[in-house]
């Protein structure tokens, strides 16, 4: 335990958080700051345009959407890290850690922008008519190194096995037992087949059963915090002065810092249940692959929208539930996903509690089907390079890691996952190391759009 203690802090220490924050400011000055300047054009370009005919044409010939596939990535990158990690992050560094919560993920939309275009231009289709797209396509095709591409790959199935399943319902069975007294045995019985129901339906049924969850389950939570926030609209006011007032302090910018690289990609073994954007580990460019009749700028744009509504928006409502509540003092022992649900029982009574237990269920469950497809995607493209001279990645291969997968969700109810936690941390860091060096070689290619209305 000690020693995977040590090889944490070796792969998420500050550099690692330094050098996300680097990369994301490159990649800002070099676009001149489209996420702020081109607000406009790419909302429209995104939540301004996912009800138009175009999306409603393609889903009728049964492909994936722009808007599924932005829903997949929501689905993997809006967890349980919204409420924890938000409520670690208060409770580091104050009320004006959210500022720095902002700074960070305004920075960080511009990589995960950049990591999709560049998933999107090196994408091709497998043989079965699939796309392939991730990180390891554009390390192999673009930088010319397939081995790097290989270790990525065989790194981020290693993480949907621990961090993407067994962690997630491990997070479900536990919520389940706290707040409902179900078994975990139960749990692990129903969670698997819930799971093995939409997995085995294929992509098609991944993304639309994306579709369906995300914007409902997002669209309660908004409501619920909204509700809390607004009874409390006379301490408004005060709230956003604590914020901007405490911004500035060493404490506040560490907190904030920290906080959102946990929510958002670290996934540092001190908050667990944090789930959340993951931008630089490159999973976006994955989870954007399977997207039809569209543009790498579009995926980008989508993927900027996934950043900003997952830390502008949801992780906002959850730090202004806390301060409204309980202003810079949180209860003490209360921290983590206690401390949000106890902000929420205060106003809502019972109904505040089950909120939270519920919205960690879902968004836990929503990431275990979205890790499925990122994980079968870079198992097949081992299977492909493991198999090249058979003729590509055998079924069998696949049907595999598909069992592999439900039995970790399965196991995951049941066991405690201390090491676990740890291991996939340091997985999670092994696999952002080879992107953002990627990343910076083929920065260069990465275009911007020019309209900016």
């Amino acid at each position: 335990m000690q020693t995977a203690q040590t090889i944490h802090f070796i792969v998420w220490g500050p550099w690692t958080m330094l050098l996300f924050l680097v990369t994301g400011l490159w990649f800002t000055i070099k676009s001149k700051g489209f996420q702020i300047r081109g607000f406009c054009h790419w909302w429209k370009a995104t939540a301004g345009s996912f009800l138009g005919s175009q999306e409603q044409e393609e889903a009728s010939k049964g492909g994936v959407t722009a808007f599924q596939s932005a829903c997949t990535a929501l689905a993997a990158t809006i967890g349980t890290g919204n409420i924890v990690g938000v409520a670690t992050a208060l409770t580091a560094g104050g009320p004006g850690a959210l500022v720095w919560m902002w700074i960070s993920a305004v920075i960080g939309m511009m990589t995960a922008y950049a990591e999709t275009v560049l998933g999107q231009q090196y994408r091709y289709r497998r043989e079965d008519g699939q796309w392939m797209c991730g990180p390891m396509v554009y390390m192999e095709r673009g930088l010319g190194i397939p081995w790097l591409g290989i270790l990525y790959a065989a790194l981020a199935v290693l993480c949907s096995l621990g961090m993407g399943s067994m962690v997630q319902s491990n997070s479900m069975s536990g919520t389940l037992e706290f707040s409902a007294g179900i078994s975990p045995m139960i749990s692990a019985v129903f969670i698997t087949a819930l799971t093995a129901s939409v997995i085995l339906g294929g992509t098609s049924r991944i993304s639309k059963v994306a579709e369906r969850l995300m914007p409902v389950s997002a669209g309660i939570y908004i409501l619920f915090s909204g509700a809390v926030i607004l009874s409390f609209w006379e301490r408004i006011p005060a709230v956003f002065g604590m914020v901007f007032q405490g911004a500035f302090t060493p404490e506040a910018a560490g907190g904030g810092i920290a906080g959102f690289l946990l929510s958002r990609s670290v996934r540092f073994g001190l908050s667990r249940g944090v789930f959340s954007n993951e931008a630089g580990l490159g999973s976006l460019a994955v989870l954007h692959g399977a997207a039809e009749d569209t543009t790498p700028q579009q995926q980008g744009m989508w993927a900027m929208f996934e950043v900003f509504f997952d830390t502008i928006v949801i992780c906002t409502l959850t730090a202004l539930v806390i301060l409204c509540v309980c202003g810079g003092n949180a209860p003490a022992g209360q921290d983590g996903a206690a401390l949000t649900a106890w902000c929420f029982s205060e106003r809502l009574g019972i109904l505040g509690e089950w909120l939270v237990s519920g919205a960690m269920v879902v968004f836990a469950f929503a990431t275990i089907i979205a890790w499925y497809y990122l994980g079968r995607q870079t198992a097949a493209y081992l299977g492909e390079r493991l198999f090249v001279r058979t003729g590509g990645c055998p079924g069998g291969f696949l049907s595999c890691y598909t069992f592999l997968y439900l039995a970790a969700v399965f196991a995951g109810c049941l066991c405690r996952l201390d090491v676990v936690w740890l291991i996939s941390d340091v997985w999670n860091g092994l696999m952002a190391y080879p992107n953002i060096a990627a990343l910076w070689v083929l920065g260069r290619e990465v275009s911007f759009p020019k309209t900016w209305s």
